[in-house]
This record gives C-alpha cells, structure tokens and sequence, in this order.
C-alpha cells in the first residue's frame, strides 16, 4: 500500500515537471518568434504597392514566398491577407503544371499551424487565397499549396463563382494592364470552425485589385456559401471599413474609389518581373533519385541548409530510405510527416510522390 502510494506521488511530480519543461519551451518559441500587429515582410517588401504594408488590427506572422505574401493569423490558422504582384509577363510563359501538393507550413509553430487532417471530412475545399493559377514557374507553384495560403471554404463557391468571376476576370486584367498590378486577397468573419487545429471558417472573401498606372482600385466581396451570388465590385473605401485594414493604397479622389467597375485596361507594354524571395524550396520524388539526393546533400555540406521535412503519403518506403541517406551522412535535422489528404471532385493526387522541403539558412 505504501509503495503505491509512493509510486503516485512520484507520477505526479514528474508530471508536474513535464508540464513545466513544456510550458518554458513554449515561452521560449514565443520569445523567439513574437507576434507582431506590425507585419515586416523584410524579404519581399517589393509585392507591396511602394513597399508600404499594410496596418491590420489582427495580430500575425508575415510569411514571405516567392510570387506571393502571407500575413498570417495563428489564431484562426488561415490568412489575414495575401498579396501579390502581377503583370502580364507572368502569364506569357508556358503554365507549369499544377502540383495539387498541399503541406503543412513548416516555418510556423506546430501550434500555429492549419494541418492536412483538419480539412479532411469537413465538407470545405482548401481555397487558396494566391491561386494556383497565377502561379508563373514550378517553385511558386509548389509554394502555393502551403496551406499557410488556404482558407476553409464552400465547395462550390472555390470551383465556380470564384473561380470563374473573381480569379479569372483578374488574371484577363492583369494579362492586358499597362504595367503591375497588385491583388490582396483575405476573408473575414466567422462561422465556427473545422479540425482539431479549429481553422475559422470565414464568412465573406474579398479580393482586392489595385492598379497604380491608373490611381484605381477595386473590390470583389463574396459571402462563403455554396449558394453565394455575384454582385457588383465595391470601393477600396468600402474594403477598409467592412475589414479593418488599411492596405495604404494612395487612392487619391473619392470618385475613383466609389467607381464600383473595373477600369477599361490599356494595352501598352509593361515593366518588370518580381525578384524572388523565400525561405525554402521543394524537391520532389516519384522515385529514388540519386542526383536529387546528392543534391541535397552537398547544399546541406555547403552549409546552406537549416532542416529537411521529407512528406509522404503512401510511400514511407522511399520517404524513410531518403531521411536515413541524409541522417547517415549529415548532422542536419531530418523530420518525416506522413498526411494522407482526402480526395476532391476532379482533384487526383500522386500518393506515391515524396516531397522533400528544404528549409534554408538565413544569409
């Protein structure tokens, strides 16, 4: 009886040591990555309209990608905005081949983080909030399935009204603008959750479109239902009462902002291509490839690399036999996440690919 006794209070203790080491690791991530109201976005700065950012009153984490920008909200595990810079050049190369790999976003907190199973069996589509469809090379394609640049929302809403009213008539702009554009794209409100991360699922999207040649800016403003209508663009005016941010566009006459139609675009030629920016970068794997993996291992000798997450579905054959190559001849950390991700209407996925993100140094 004593021994028992003994042996319970010996549990609890160490329990309570536990939860104190988690609960100091946990100070320590916060401490090392602050939130912030005041996003920097230091590595992409040149996506936004004069390199001014905007002024949210939620709390979150900018996230810089190649072709796109993410401030985040680690309490509704979704976008706040995204921003893009776009011109026509972008869209007169070859379209790269849509990858339909989502992942989890390795450069946030676990505990920030929207995961694959929280979409699965929720009855929402992952709805990306830069497309796939602007996406001009495959890295900025691969980039945009983070699920960092995702949002819960209605099926039908994703594959149809906005796909074909608002993405598509956007992208028409841009291929004929005089110059670049920039789109913020976000959502707002709140209809409860889905997952056991507890994703908001919002109430309204918008995409916001600015064209600096002509001082003119508009908005799409969408309710997330499948039975969603379109309705005319509203003012940037409009945008920033019904959102709270202040996007900093200099929109100059309340004439301009009240004009609820798309400027007739010109058609002169435009400037130029967005530098590229971002943090890591995939490498995929359909099957073993010893030049891939070389690859990886004299960037990770060369002392480019920070870590290596290697993502798999049903090939951990592949994925395993790739971590212990690179834990055998490297110090680097090798982290493997297996996510099966449910299948949609007219979406397949290459459940044998093992996908390899490589997370680099800062310089």
């Amino acid at each position: 009886m004593l021994m028992n006794w003994n042996h319970k209070l010996f549990s609890k203790a160490l329990l309570l040591r536990l939860f104190r080491l988690v609960s100091l690791l946990a100070l320590i991530g916060y401490l090392a990555n602050p939130l912030s109201a005041l996003a920097l976005f230091d590595e992409c700065k040149s996506l936004f309209p004069d390199q001014r950012i905007p002024i949210s009153p939620q709390v979150g984490r900018d996230l810089c990608f190649d072709s796109f920008a993410v401030y985040y909200s680690p309490q509704d595990k979704k976008p706040i905005y995204v921003v893009q810079k776009l011109n026509r050049e972008q869209f007169s190369a070859p379209h790269p081949r849509r990858t339909n790999q989502f992942y989890e976003e390795a450069r946030l907190p676990f505990a920030e983080r929207a995961l694959l199973s929280d979409y699965r069996g929720s009855g929402y589509d992952r709805g990306h909030n830069a497309p796939a469809g602007d996406m001009s090379n495959e890295r900025a394609m691969a980039q945009s399935f983070s699920l960092a640049n995702m949002m819960p929302q209605a099926r039908q809403n994703n594959q149809g009204i906005w796909a074909k009213n608002v993405e598509e008539p956007t992208r028409h702009y841009a291929k004929r603008a005089s110059g670049d554009i920039y789109v913020f794209t976000g959502s707002t409100g709140n209809q409860g959750s889905i997952g056991r991360s507890r994703i908001t699922i919002p109430a309204h999207l918008y995409k916001l479109v600015y064209d600096p040649s002509k001082n003119s800016a508009w908005a799409y403003w969408i309710e997330n239902s499948n039975e969603a209508m379109m309705t005319p663009p509203i003012s940037y005016a409009d945008l920033v009462n019904k959102t709270g941010i202040d996007f900093h566009l200099p929109i100059q006459s309340e004439s301009t902002q009240n004009n609820s139609t798309p400027p007739a675009p010109s058609t002169s030629k435009t400037g130029q291509n967005a530098s590229q920016v971002g943090g890591w970068y995939p490498i995929f794997f359909d099957a073993y490839s010893a030049e891939k993996v070389n690859a990886i291992l004299n960037s990770i000798k060369a002392g480019k690399v920070a870590s290596v997450q290697i993502q798999y579905d049903q090939n951990a054959e592949l994925a395993k036999q790739i971590a212990s190559q690179l834990q055998s001849q490297t110090q680097v950390a090798v982290e493997l996440s297996q996510s099966s991700p449910p299948d949609t209407p007219g979406v397949t996925y290459e459940r044998k690919r093992v996908t390899i993100i490589i997370r680099s140094k800062a310089n």
